[in-house]
């Protein structure tokens, strides 16, 4: 089911702008990150905390039609709190990759799937094993998978 509710845009400036741009473009625009080149896709959760809606960019990885969403946060000692709102309901999720979004549902993921999905993760975006060697907790992996 699509998320519903009060949309409360991120406090950073750069997230805000590049989630509406993406969004207003149907994805044909905004949809990397930054100068990198590198694709992202658009991530809608409710706040565990707030219930209100919540968007960001995260980097796309993807792989029949599941995407890793991993919460690296830069390599922070904390989870981001787009984790949290997955673990409280994993069902309230929408993503973005191309013109439209579609419902999916999140698992996090740990052993030899997690593994896999890392590896992929990092083939991706480099910069995730940086930001492991940075942190002392083991980044959560969330594998978003199609609704049925």
């Amino acid at each position: 089911m699509p998320v519903t509710g009060e949309y409360e845009p991120s406090t950073w400036d750069w997230v805000r702008d590049q989630v509406a741009a993406y969004e207003a473009s149907g994805g044909a625009e905004a949809n990397t990150l930054m100068d990198t080149g590198l694709p992202v896709i658009i991530v809608t959760t409710r706040g565990a905390k707030s219930g209100k809606v919540r968007k960001l960019a995260l980097m796309r990885v993807e792989h029949d039609g599941s995407y890793a969403l991993v919460a690296s946060k830069g390599g922070d000692p904390q989870d981001p709190a787009w984790a949290a709102n997955l673990r409280a309901d994993p069902t309230a999720l929408e993503i973005q990759d191309g013109p439209e979004p579609a419902d999916f549902v999140a698992r996090e993921v740990d052993g030899d799937e997690r593994a896999a999905w890392w590896e992929r993760a990092v083939a991706a975006y480099p910069s995730y094993a940086d930001y492991q060697v940075a942190t002392d907790r083991l980044i959560p992996v969330f594998v978003a998978s199609p609704a049925t």
